[in-house]
């Protein structure tokens, strides 16, 4: 059994240090970590949260990231 808690939106904004509508807006356009619908409930899994802060890791502010090309 998984004994893994789960996060809200509310929640896993904290987790992240972003606002609940920044989640909220990623997912209806994309970009954002993976989420769960349960029922109607959206939940996330923090391991998810910290896949995707991970893509988010720059050196600088001029670093496209990973698989991205500088414009």
């Amino acid at each position: 059994m998984n004994s893994r808690r789960m996060l809200n939106t509310d929640e896993a904004a904290a987790y992240c240090g972003s606002a609940g509508s920044t989640l909220e807006k990623l997912r209806v356009f994309g970009g954002g970590p993976a989420f769960l619908k349960v029922g109607r409930r959206v939940v996330y899994d923090p391991a998810d949260i910290d896949a995707w802060l991970a893509t988010k890791r720059r050196r600088s502010t001029s670093d496209p990231g990973q698989g991205q090309s500088a414009a």
